[in-house]
């Protein structure tokens, strides 16, 4: 009669001793129905779903596995699976399956319980939780840690824009980030990343740099935080505060250039980035001055953004040519993907304002990076306590992987 095994072991990890293990099996022709293996802290915990042949009687095995496992120093333990149990989980391999993506400057019981429990309650299997960051010094002193768990789910969503809407609910309360995505091929097959400029890519709005300059900051400011959130029309924003710009010297953009911040992790992701073969663009509503300045700083391949008029040395208040609003930037992500014969599932959008949202939602992974909370809740990932650096995450990339310059 045919025997199903679960055999569980775990102790110190050596090696060698899958090896052996797996020696002991292989002198009986036994067949590996599945395995895993997770080590952490030098501690390891192996499974191995096994059917014993009808030839070969179980006790034999069972008893050279034990003798192994005491020579080893490990533990070894054994459970009978019925054949209706192994053709129910066998069954549950047509299932969507998912990864949940935690992220956070240090990982805390507390988040992975409440993110935990959110997930049993949506009736979703875990079937493995890895760590995609490094490890962390226990006397690091550095504000600017990285920590990434990614959860593999399987099971069916009854309701995706509840599980989600309780997920973002926790974050800020907890200061962490949580992506949730499609488990599929294109996970790790994306070809190109754009990125808005202002407040994603740097730290600040250029315009109200250029406004400050022009002594008409306060009001250039307040007509940009009423367009990111989403209040006004972008197009007719950016007249207005364009307007406000006119007869400023046009040299100031080279100070305001050379003075420009890297949001964190901007360098690492573009080094990154690079050397991947990963195509990359800046779509801005921003200006083309700054974004060609940007481009030699990181080695972007594309930038289309807004150009300001100047005539005589002086900037005119006006701007050149097609404006690049939340519309073109999805426009221009369609075009770039196709121009690089990509699909669009293997594009990735990241941007933090109203005007993003198009293209975020049109490419394969769009990020709303540090948004404003109408981006946050609209688009389908968010990141806002990491830095830049923390997208790789999300494409399936563990710190292990980086690649040296």
């Amino acid at each position: 009669m045919r025997e199903l095994l679960l055999i569980n072991i775990t102790g110190p990890d050596k090696p060698g001793l899958t090896s052996k293990i797996a020696a002991i099996l292989s002198g009986y022709n036994v067949p590996v129905l599945d395995i895993g293996q997770a080590v952490i802290h030098n501690h390891l915990s192996l499974g191995m779903l096994v059917e014993v042949p009808k030839e070969s009687a179980s006790s034999p095995i069972l008893k050279d596995l034990l003798f192994c496992a005491h020579t080893l120093g490990i533990q070894i333990t054994f459970t009978p699976v019925a054949d209706d149990e192994y053709d129910r989980w066998v069954g549950e391999q047509g299932k969507p399956r998912y990864l949940l993506s935690l992220l956070s400057r240090k990982i805390s019981a507390e988040q992975l319980e409440r993110v935990s429990s959110i997930v049993a309650a949506h009736h979703l299997n875990i079937d493995d939780i890895s760590r995609l960051s490094g490890r962390i010094p226990l006397d690091n002193g550095d504000s600017h840690t990285r920590a990434c768990v990614e959860f593999s789910l399987r099971g069916t969503l009854s309701d995706e824009n509840l599980f989600r809407e309780q997920l973002l609910a926790i974050t800020d309360s907890l200061g962490i980030d949580i992506a949730f995505q499609e488990d599929n091929i294109f996970r790790r097959n994306r070809r190109m990343v754009v990125f808005d400029m202002d407040s994603t890519l740097i730290t600040s709005e250029v315009i109200d740099e250029l406004a400050k300059e022009a002594g008409v900051g306060e009001e250039v400011s307040a007509i940009t935080e009423q367009a990111m959130r989403g209040e006004l029309d972008f197009n007719e924003s950016l007249e207005r505060r364009v307007a406000q710009l006119k007869g400023l010297d046009e040299q100031v953009m080279e100070s305001i250039a050379a003075r420009l911040q890297l949001t964190e992790g901007a360098e690492r992701l573009f080094g990154n980035l690079k050397r991947l073969g990963y195509k990359t663009a800046i779509l801005s509503g921003g200006f083309t001055y700054f974004g060609h300045y940007l481009q030699k700083k990181l080695s972007i391949d594309y930038v289309y953004a807004n150009t300001l008029e100047i005539e005589n040395g002086k900037l005119t208040g006006r701007v050149l040519g097609k404006v690049v609003d939340g519309a073109r930037k999805a426009e221009l992500l369609g075009l770039l993907a196709e121009k690089e014969n990509i699909s669009l599932e293997q594009t990735v959008a990241v941007g933090d304002g109203a005007n993003d949202l198009p293209m975020l939602g049109k490419a394969g992974l769009g990020i709303a990076f540090r948004a404003k909370p109408i981006v946050r809740e609209r688009a389908k990932q968010a990141i806002s306590t990491l830095g830049l650096d923390a997208i790789l995450y999300l494409m399936g990339f563990r710190d292990r992987d980086e690649l040296a310059e």
